[in-house]
């Protein structure tokens, strides 16, 4: 499979009456824009679209999603089974603009799964998204059934943004990329013969999959996660937009669905495929939350990784809490199966710091990446501009904030600052390997 991305470098974003993309100005036409999401789905009531540039003093909350615009030149949809029909990812001709991202935003109400986005000041250091001008479509819908829930779907708002990724990425379509990004991905019973004494490595993906109720997973080609067996797949289907984030897991541990079409950790390892090692693949495998669930995805990914002849492999959560007794069955499986194992996660160790990283742990894991730690505190000055509503931290459950604590007070106070736990950064442990933290050991 061969994919190719051509990129359009972004240096800014303006609002206006046309599509258009010059001299490195991306020109949307919002009231088309947001009469087109409107018309594609009758449960959105409010809609506006803002931008927030890198160096702004503003803060974005509650973050749903985050997704890079892009147009497959054959015409078909860009996130297959969600936004059109159920067709082949992983192989042809991408456009994408870079520089950017569609920022979905709760004009009101957010849930367990939202986050926050600084895009200025010492908040700026703990997300990738304050790098990138934010296109936010802010919004609200008739969405009653789970308006006080902690945990929501928020499906017209999710889809909405997917569909607006399309809608601005069609602008680049007839022009020409900067740069163009090729992925070639070669059937693996058919590699040349110069590949056969290097070692094969392989990557297991496991999404979040946690809720039985549908609608909040990770979708894999529009399909719950959570009814789904592990599988191998193209590193070029990542890319190409065959999965989908879900609403449900901390905002720290997400993986948007940016992430999943640029995820660093697939992007480093063909880089040295062919020269260091045998890039072998994607093992998607999931995060349940019965132990008989837990298992059955560990023993079909370990024996996936066995007859593909996997020497290596490196394992990536979505998550932390339950998930982690994924994670950690996983790696112990398949160091039993004598395949050496690099694992790649945040943790959770309180808000001192000291506490068990991981939920569960084995003598086995001997060599795992950390990319940070959900419970330590974080106290931010208000910033001049809100895009979306503050007060989501205090009343909606978000997962690293609160609305009062004996102690501490409520997360989002009256003049505008905030204290609160890393989890609540959108993505902010970029577990996919966005990751901008370092380790201190003392």
């Amino acid at each position: 499979m061969k994919l190719t991305i051509g990129n359009l470098h972004v240096q800014d974003v303006c609002l206006g009456s046309e599509n258009s993309f010059k001299d490195g100005i991306l020109t949307i036409d919002k009231e088309a824009a947001i009469a087109y999401l409107k018309e594609e789905d009758d449960h959105i009531t409010d809609l506006d679209i803002v931008i927030a540039r890198p160096g702004d003093d503003t803060r974005i909350v509650p973050v749903i999603e985050t997704i890079e615009p892009r147009v497959r030149m054959d015409g078909r949809c860009l996130f297959p089974g969600v936004t059109g029909d159920l067709v082949p990812a992983g192989d042809g001709d991408l456009k994408a603009f870079k520089g950017c991202c569609v920022t979905v935003v709760g004009k009101e109400w957010g849930s367990f799964g939202d986050g926050v986005i600084d895009m200025g000041g010492e908040g700026a250091k703990q997300t990738y998204w304050s790098k990138l001008i934010n296109i936010c479509l802010v919004g609200d819908t008739d969405e009653e059934f789970e308006r006080h829930e902690q945990q929501k779907c928020n499906h017209a708002l999710r889809w909405a943004g997917h569909r607006f990724a399309e809608y601005i990425g069609k602008t680049a379509k007839e022009l020409e990329p900067e740069e163009v990004e090729t992925y070639e991905f070669d059937p693996i019973l058919k590699r040349d013969e110069a590949r056969k004494d290097l070692p094969n490595v392989a990557i297991v993906l496991q999404p979040q999959s946690q809720m039985e109720a549908l609608g909040y997973n990770d979708l894999l080609y529009g399909w719950d996660m959570n009814r789904y067996l592990p599988s191998f797949l193209s590193p070029t289907e990542i890319f190409d937009g065959c999965i989908i984030s879900g609403s449900f897991m901390p905002a720290s541990s997400k993986w948007s669905t940016w992430e999943f079409q640029n995820f660093p950790t697939i992007k480093e390892m063909f880089k040295y495929d062919g020269i260091e090692y045998n890039f072998v693949g994607v093992i998607m495998s999931n995060l349940n939350v019965a132990l008989d669930q837990k298992e059955r995805s560990c023993v079909i990914s370990c024996n996936i990784a066995k007859n593909l002849g996997v020497d290596y492999a490196i394992i990536t959560e979505e998550g932390y809490g339950n998930p982690d007794a994924d994670y950690v069955r996983m790696q112990v499986i398949f160091e039993d199966a004598g395949i050496p194992v690099v694992g790649i996660s945040n943790e959770s160790d309180g808000r001192d710091g000291f506490g068990q990283p991981l939920v569960t742990l084995d003598e086995k894991m001997n060599a795992n990446v950390s990319t940070g730690n959900v419970g330590e505190l974080c106290e931010l000055p208000a910033c001049a501009t809100v895009i979306g509503n503050l007060e989501a931290m205090n009343r909606d459950g978000m997962s690293g904030s609160w609305g009062y604590d004996e102690i501490l007070g409520k997360s989002a106070r009256d003049d505008g600052s905030i204290l609160m736990e890393d989890n609540n950064w959108f993505c902010g442990d970029h577990i996919s390997g966005l990751c901008l933290k370092t380790m201190l050991e003392y």
